[in-house]
């Protein structure tokens, strides 16, 4: 059980010194925010309290001062009475106007303030009785009424912030505005459940110990519930401000693989008909992977595909299209995907023609209803039903089915080339 512990607590501690160097970052611009400053005592505290827990610390400290299991009150103090204080008192700021919480955080650390001064007395009187240090002081001592007394006022202090917290969590994570505050209050809520365990844990080992049981049997669940609570805490209280710069950076990725994926379509387009590109500079291949602003080079692109299409649009035949519609409704494609695959079909066959310089379908047969019906105009549909969203969704449907339709048709068309074309002719888009 040592070796987890001097394992689980110097992480947990690293994590709130990690915690409270990120939340530091705010003070400069947010000096009097009492929610930023009971969450930089509570991580604080926290920290002081797991690096105290972890066994060889705690030892050393109890030699270092020259007073038995001082390192034990510590923990008590710091990681129970004081962080549960100061997780409420931010909690409090966040969910009630400026008065009414300031009224409320003065409730609960006057109410900290007691319990703390009680429980030092207790300990120092209980500490007149021991004859050495305790490797486990409430444990190991829960048999004495003094130190079962104040393990039940430590156990009552920290469990009852607890309580309130996941109470206020629940509460106000239901209506919270913001998407990240109400992410950020559940996450806090689970963290503060794992800790009422180990409050729980506490005051079962009490119960066990007057019962002659040895609840060092189950002391794996202190390391477990601290362990669990304290990252649920550090994430849920500092989630309202990471989560959105984390939104933003899984947009920004999402729309750079969305890029990626349109980039062939687009490229084809580009090679037929290079007045679609409003920035001809961007279509170099080191463009491709550094677009600069992806969500505007994104929007670009989508913009070019689809002027690209309507400009090839007059080299669709009809009579590619039913063809197209035909293999792909055997081929079992149904909805989106065999729009998709007629569309692309129709633009590979497109492509083809404009690069052979072969004369545009007439516009009565250009314009045709299977044209339509089947992709000619399934992005601006998409546009009209959902909007930029729905519009890139479908364009991505395309992309994949024409890349599809080329690897598939390169062959045929090759041969079909070298059979028939001249000389310098038999290339294929």
């Amino acid at each position: 059980m040592t070796a987890v512990k001097a394992v689980v607590f110097p992480a947990c501690a690293v994590l709130c010194a990690l915690a409270l160097l990120y939340k530091l970052r705010d003070l400069r611009h947010h000096r009097r925010d009492p929610a930023l400053l009971a969450l930089l005592i509570a991580f604080g505290c926290k920290g002081i309290s797991f690096t105290l827990s972890t066994p060889s610390v705690a030892e050393a400290v109890d030699a270092r001062l020259g007073v038995s299991d001082i390192g034990a009150l510590g923990i008590h103090l710091f990681g129970g009475v004081a962080s549960s204080a100061a997780f409420l008192t931010a909690i409090v700021y966040w969910v009630y106007p400026p008065e009414a919480a300031r009224r409320r955080a003065l409730v609960r650390l006057l109410i900290a303030a007691l319990c703390a001064v009680a429980m030092v007395t207790m300990w120092a009187v209980a500490g007149t009785g021991a004859q050495h240090r305790s490797a486990h002081y409430l444990l190991q001592n829960a048999h004495r009424p003094l130190v079962a007394a104040y393990l039940l006022l430590y156990v009552s202090a920290f469990g009852a912030g607890m309580i309130e917290i996941i109470r206020l969590c629940r509460r106000y994570g239901r209506v919270a505005g913001r998407q990240w505050l109400r992410r950020g209050l559940y996450c806090t809520a689970i963290g503060a459940s794992a800790c009422l365990v180990y409050c729980l844990n506490r005051l079962l080992s009490l119960i066990a110990v007057q019962s002659g049981l040895d609840p060092l049997e189950w002391e794996l669940l202190t390391p477990v519930a601290n362990g669990t609570g304290i990252l649920f805490l550090v994430a849920g209280l500092t989630m309202p401000s990471w989560g959105p710069r984390l939104a933003e950076w899984r947009r920004l990725v999402r729309n750079f693989v969305t890029y990626q994926r349109l980039h062939p379509l687009w490229a084809a387009l580009y090679a037929a008909v290079p007045d679609i590109a409003l920035n001809p500079q961007h279509a170099g291949r080191l463009a491709r992977f550094l677009p600069g602003d992806i969500s505007y080079r994104l929007y670009r692109m989508v913009i070019e595909i689809q002027d690209g299409l309507l400009a090839l649009r007059p080299y669709m035949a009809p009579a590619v299209a039913a063809d197209a519609r035909r293999s792909a409704e055997e081929a079992g494609l149904s909805g989106d995907r065999l729009h998709a695959m007629v569309q692309a079909r129709s633009l590979v066959s497109a492509l083809r023609a404009k690069h052979d310089d072969r004369p545009p379908v007439r516009e009565s047969e250009a314009a045709g209803p299977e044209a339509d019906t089947d992709g000619g105009d399934a992005e601006e549909q998409a546009a009209t039903n959902g909007g930029y969203a729905e519009e890139v969704g479908w364009l991505l449907h395309v992309a994949r089915a024409y890349i599809a339709v080329r690897a598939t048709d390169r062959p045929t068309a090759r041969s079909t080339d070298r059979s028939t074309a001249g000389p310098t002719e038999g290339k294929v888009r």
